[in-house]
């Protein structure tokens, strides 16, 4: 709920109050001043001792007052956090309205100097918690999902109160709300669905079976109605699956990841009566995940979108490189991670090192069928020597003692194909060629053990060579035409982002949609919801 500022205004207007430290106000009685400031110094030392930041801060601030002084600046300070706590539902976070309530009536109440401390503390913790939320997200994505491994960025609270005090207070609070345009954009979906939300949404949904250009009749009606409101569609009576009807289709399908042919089929009716409220959790859900990305993502970065399987190079903020990819699995520990790193280098005519999880789960079996088996593998000792296969007992081995690694040699069959790009992290998570280039005409194309494979794994390689190497394609086919497995530094290391969005705004500020191919959105939603977020223009 946001408060509107002529209610903000009364509220702060009946909470008025001012300290001052030589006497509290008319009719409560004059005290020495040393005694009034020792007991409003205990009071905020005692109110501050349960949030680390908050009492380093009036540490260091010689216990100061920042929002309760006599001076003006202390009252332009409340109204911002009241006003901002007031309105904070438009950031899809939990209402907070109870709290300006409660905050209004301790501040009407205050009648003493202790009073006035514990004010003062109540309103540091508030302005700390509220920049926390709007900035760096209410959850934790690793107490969601184990695949959610981003590690959000970390402010100090002090921080929030020193920016408080020395900044020019809605500026400051303005500050907080990511800078991003994405975030920007999301905002501005988020109210257009719920104005949606009150005028009843997209309409009746249509009869999920396949329709395409030609055909005529009831069903093709409700598809027009619903494309019109959606948007993808003119104003009209026809009956017809015609070419406007098709191209409609088609843009709809473009913007939701999905084949572009211009059929309704069950997969496109599916999305397309997808309601307003599902979408609005989607986005809701963005904007929480927005928060947790790095306010700096680099000039150059790549960005790996889990559900729309693609790899973009992003350049001050354009795309200039797009391809497909294939993602992990869904299945078991084969999800790819979400986290971000930096690029260091690419390897050209790579080795397939198998992950030892690979090796026993995969390969083992195998061998203990035939010691011959998966032949294209070198198996290696703890020294790196290739064993021979036929002096080993493979059956004796069970996952925990299996001694050996194996490694698969460079070649065009290699399953990491011809090129890879690394980002060393513990996961063991990088971008790379494949053999299996048939993967990528799928629409859903999550099949890897959870790397991340490129339908154009050389052109992306030119790209991130272009910038230190004045022929890029030329140097790269020089190391590759030697057979040999090669190291190439990139002189500027590039960030890489692997997110997960099924919700987002393109540059022409259109919003796009995609599957939630793990179910990790609908647990996102889900511990939004328990930590408070409603749905705003939810009718009923």
């Amino acid at each position: 709920m946001c408060i509107p500022r002529a209610e903000l205004a009364a509220k702060l207007k009946a909470g008025a109050f001012a300290l001052v430290l030589g006497g509290l106000a008319a009719g409560t009685g004059v005290a020495p001043a040393y005694a009034q400031v020792t007991a409003f110094k205990q009071a905020i030392a005692e109110a501050a001792s349960v949030d680390d930041a908050v009492a380093a801060f009036y540490r260091e601030n010689n216990y100061q007052p920042i929002w309760t002084g006599a001076d003006t600046e202390g009252q332009a300070r409340r109204a911002a956090l009241l006003e901002a706590l007031g309105n904070v539902s438009v950031h899809g976070l939990p209402d907070r309205s109870v709290e300006v309530a409660r905050l209004t009536e301790q501040m009407k109440n205050a009648r003493t100097t202790r009073d006035v401390g514990l004010v003062e503390v109540a309103l540091s913790r508030a302005l700390v918690d509220y920049a926390r939320d709007v900035q760096t997200g209410l959850l934790v994505p690793s107490q969601i999902d184990d695949g959610m491994v981003r590690e959000k960025p970390s402010v100090d609270g002090t921080t929030y109160l020193v920016g408080m005090r020395d900044e020019q207070p809605m500026s400051f609070i303005r500050s907080l709300t990511p800078a991003s345009p994405q975030y920007r954009a999301l905002m501005k979906e988020k109210l257009r669905l719920e104005a949606l939300l009150q005028q009843g949404g997209w309409g009746p949904t249509v009869l999920n079976r396949k329709l395409e250009p030609g055909q005529s009749g009831a069903d093709v009606v409700a598809l027009r109605d619903r494309l019109i409101v959606m948007g993808y569609l003119q104003r009209s009576a026809t009956r017809d699956y015609d070419l406007a009807m098709e191209s409609a289709v088609q843009q709809f399908q473009s913007d939701h990841g999905l084949e572009v042919d211009g059929v309704a089929g069950k997969g496109t009716v599916a999305e397309i009566n997808k309601s307003v409220l599902t979408r609005l959790k989607s986005v809701i859900v963005a904007m929480e995940r927005e928060r947790w990305l790095p306010t700096d993502r680099g000039e150059r970065h790549v960005l790996v979108n889990q559900t729309d399987f693609t790899a973009k190079i992003i350049d001050h903020g354009n795309v200039t490189f797009e391809t497909r990819s294939v993602i992990g699995k869904n299945q078991g520990d084969r999800r790819s991670p979400e986290f971000s790193d930096v690029m260091e280098h690419m390897v050209i005519n790579p080795s397939w090192y198998v992950p030892r999880s690979i090796v026993t789960k995969e390969y083992l079996p195998q061998l203990k069928q035939n010691p011959n088996a998966a032949g294209h593998m070198e198996i290696t000792d703890s020294r790196g020597r290739r064993v021979d296969r036929s002096a080993v007992d493979f059956t004796q081995f069970t996952t925990r003692s299996f001694p050996f690694a194996m490694r698969q040699p460079p070649s065009s069959r290699n399953a990491l194909g011809l090129v890879k790009f690394m980002f060393p992290n513990k996961y063991n998570i990088y971008l790379h060629d494949t053999p299996a280039k048939n993967l990528f005409s799928r629409e859903v194309r999550a099949y890897s053990h959870g790397c991340i494979r490129l339908q154009q794994p050389f052109d992306f390689a030119y790209a991130l060579l272009a910038r230190q190497t004045e022929d890029p394609k030329a140097f790269f086919h020089r190391v590759l035409n030697s057979g040999k497995e090669t190291k190439v530094e990139l002189d500027k290391k590039v960030p890489v982002h692997i997110i997960y969005r099924t919700a987002v705004v393109s540059a022409k500020g259109r919003a796009e949609y995609r599957r939630d191919v793990y179910g990790r959105d609908a647990k996102v939603w889900n511990a939004l919801e328990r930590a408070g977020v409603v749905l705003s223009g939810v009718q009923g």
